[in-house]
């Protein structure tokens, strides 16, 4: 790592220490990086099976498969602070089309990506699986 990066990436708390889980999600506990290869248009893929909420409604967990890829601007999501974020989930009350788009929303709120796709492949229960997936996508400048 060359010294500008150790440097560029001090202000990240999560990363090297040991923290307790948050007992609720916020957009606060996600902590980003710079990206070394702006413009250059890579896709950032991170999977989860092991995903899961509580149902507002019977009080019961769900368990699903979160599929986030995106393609960066200028800040990376730092992966520690996401299993940290996605974590805090396991005590939060929330229907599944809720917990994508909140993921979706406080993803592109910290890192602003070129676009975003996030996937909750939510296990069955009482016969039905549900998946929701939900996108974002930069406006271009003109």
């Amino acid at each position: 790592m060359s010294k500008k990066s150790a440097k560029s990436n001090k202000s990240l708390r999560l990363l090297g220490s040991a923290s307790a889980l948050p007992q609720e999600p916020s957009v606060e506990i996600l902590e980003t990086f710079a990206n070394s290869h702006p413009g250059r248009g890579y896709v950032v893929r991170v999977d989860t099976a092991d995903f899961s909420s509580v149902c507002p409604v019977t009080g019961l967990p769900d368990y699903a498969e979160i599929v986030i890829e995106y393609v960066p601007a200028a800040r990376c999501v730092e992966t520690k602070s996401l299993k940290y974020y996605l974590a805090a989930f396991r005590n939060t009350p929330s229907f599944n089309e809720q917990i994508v788009n909140r993921i979706l929303d406080d993803l592109v709120a910290v890192c602003a990506p070129e676009s975003m796709t996030v996937t909750g492949a939510f296990a069955a229960r009482g016969g039905l699986a549900l998946t929701v997936t939900a996108s974002h996508t930069a406006k271009k400048r003109r």
